[in-house]
């Protein structure tokens, strides 16, 4: 009797199958998308109110604004949700629809750069508020 072949298992079909598909990180990709998406349906409202009650205000007067903690940290917040959110829904229709490979790879690098760059630069304007002399 011979060693059996390397791709042969001892596993049966249905432990091989239970080892397929996501790398078990679908449901927290999920539920990351709604919390952020929660919280952006709650921040946005209040970033256009936020906005509305500032017409008319000068550069200083917004700097100052911004500067309050109480304003500061839900920009910053909805800065850090809205650019997540964005990366995770662009993520998910490349995977479903860009079927080349290296265009896929390409597609999800450049949603990475541009959703980090976009919340550096958000986050770093908001800082730039909050530590100005």
């Amino acid at each position: 009797m011979s060693a059996p072949e390397a791709n042969h298992s001892m596993r049966t079909p249905l432990a091989r199958a239970r080892g397929l598909g996501s790398a078990k990180d679908g449901v927290h990709h999920w539920w990351v998308q709604r919390v952020t998406a929660v919280a952006l349906a709650l921040l946005i409202p209040w970033l256009l109110w936020f906005l509305v009650s500032l017409i008319g205000a000068d550069q200083d007067d917004v700097r100052a604004t911004i500067a309050n903690p109480r304003y500061a940290l839900p920009l910053l917040i909805l800065v850090l949700a809205l650019f997540w959110h964005a990366k995770l829904g662009l993520q998910v229709v490349i995977e479903d629809y860009v079927t080349t490979r290296w265009l896929e790879i390409a597609a999800q690098l450049a949603v990475n750069f541009a959703c980090v760059a976009g919340a550096l630069t958000g986050v770093l304007g908001i800082a730039r508020c909050v530590f100005a002399p």
